[in-house]
């Protein structure tokens, strides 16, 4: 993921949200369409999202202090979970109730020329908005499908801003056809009905994100690609001859944290080792630049130890090296 965190999706999407909002409320005020007041908190919560990442962006690039000595790279999945959880239940909270009100109490859309040149308006919009984020996904995206790019991305921006701007181009669909078929019927029910699919949808986007943005809060390993490189990268094949176990974790979409037991020859000398481990730390950084904290602990590897259970550390499961030269 890129380092600026979809930082130009983000802006665009914020740009296009807070007019968005604005001409939709506009036009509530003149149809009284529950789903143009249904669809100008959507937007408004929208805008409220792009602000919280943006201000996550932000927070995450204060220096590490001795209460926070990695430093405060989660700050991008703290805010990006509040965007699932808060703002998006929010607005389909808001929106449910307001359909199911609709269709309790429904009357006749008035001036219909408003909501529906806003909805046209907006989805025009939206689909620059979707756009742009869209083309900054596929620099990062690489071979992934959209699926599996939702759920692998670390850094957590664009995966919100490419879902919320799906999800606005759906809603605008259902209110614009909520409001059709109840000027078509003249029977204002199915502007609830309308708003209360924009709620439903909205829901359901934010159970999505929550479950993402909680797996990288809890904390994830880095890709197979990355694991791969590091592990490329760690054995020389002359001091350090395999690795008994290693562990990554991202301590920012743009930091990882690498920490292996590796296995080296008894005979080896101290200064031998350092300046292997040393080296080793070096060829890491170079293969995967992120990886930015590097623990290494030397260890005699012994497999016949390993395998009988006299020194279970040296190789979990009592399994060989994961890699060997």
């Amino acid at each position: 993921m890129s380092a600026s965190g979809g930082t130009k999706a983000i802006v665009a999407a914020l740009g296009a949200n807070i007019a968005i909002a604005v001409a939709k409320f506009v036009a509530f005020l003149f149809s009284g369409s529950s789903s143009m007041l249904a669809e100008s908190v959507h937007s408004l919560a929208d805008s409220g999202n792009q602000g919280l990442l943006l201000l996550g962006g932000k927070k995450a690039k204060r220096e590490a202090t001795p209460q926070h000595p990695f430093g405060y790279g989660r700050e991008r999945y703290i805010y990006a979970f509040l965007v699932s959880i808060v703002l998006f239940s929010v607005g389909g909270m808001f929106a449910i109730y307001e359909g199911y009100e609709k269709i309790q109490h429904p009357h006749q859309i008035e001036a219909w020329y408003w909501p529906v040149g806003v909805l046209v308006f907006a989805i025009i919009a939206e689909s620059f908005s979707f756009r742009t984020a869209i083309k900054e996904s596929n620099e990062t995206r690489g071979k992934l499908s959209w699926t599996e790019f939702v759920r692998r991305a670390k850094a957590p921006e664009l995966p919100v801003v490419l879902l919320e701007d799906l999800g606005a181009l759906v809603g605008l669909v259902l209110a614009l056809i909520g409001v059709g078929l109840a000027l078509g019927t003249g029977d204002g029910v199915w502007d609830g009905i309308g708003t209360l699919c924009i709620g439903v949808l909205l829901i359901l986007i934010a159970l999505v994100l929550a479950a993402e943005t909680k797996s990288l809060l809890l904390g994830e390993a880095a890709g197979t690609d990355d694991v791969e490189k590091i592990k490329a990268a760690l054995v020389d094949g002359d001091v350090v001859t395999g690795i008994i176990h290693m562990r990554t974790l991202h301590l920012g979409p743009e930091e990882l944290l690498v920490a292996a037991k590796i296995a080296v020859k008894h005979d080896d000398t101290a200064s031998e080792v350092a300046d292997a481990i040393n080296a080793a730390e070096d060829r890491i950084r170079n293969a995967v630049p992120i990886a930015r904290v590097i623990y290494l602990e030397p260890d005699i590897y012994s497999e016949s130890a390993a395998a009988a259970g006299v020194n279970p550390a040296k190789a979990p499961g009592g399994q060989g090296p994961e890699t060997s030269h």
